[in-house]
């Protein structure tokens, strides 16, 4: 799949516009540090998104092939969401991001809600 439009035609801008989604990092961190995860066990760790949005998030990342939907055929469907070969070279590019964001909330005072273990 190809990266989403950049008006610009700028590659960096549009790979910044397929991420800056509402909750699209805060997916691929818990992605990378809990592993593949089902729906609901995603759901319950992103306090506060609704599932329309969580579908809709993870609709666009499996399109643009950065996270995998494995469908097991039980009664009900058992659905699992992992990162993919895309998706874990991202977040390896991701992580530095993290660090710096983690640097300044330090350095402003801010306090964390999550751990610090980064995008892994």
């Amino acid at each position: 799949m190809s990266l989403p439009h950049s008006p610009m035609d700028c590659p960096m801008d549009a790979i910044l516009r397929l991420i800056m989604g509402q909750w699209t990092t805060y997916i691929l961190w818990i992605l990378s540090n809990k592993g593949p995860s089902r729906f609901g066990a995603l759901k319950r760790s992103i306090d506060g998104i609704s599932s329309k949005v969580l579908t809709e998030r993870l609709r666009m990342l499996e399109h643009h092939k950065i996270i995998n939907r494995e469908v097991r055929p039980t009664s009900p469907p058992e659905v699992t969401y992992s990162l993919t070969e895309r998706g874990k070279a991202l977040v390896q590019i991701l992580n530095p991001l993290f660090g710096l964001a983690c640097q300044w909330m330090d350095e402003d005072g801010s306090v964390m809600d999550s751990p610090a273990k980064g995008i892994r």
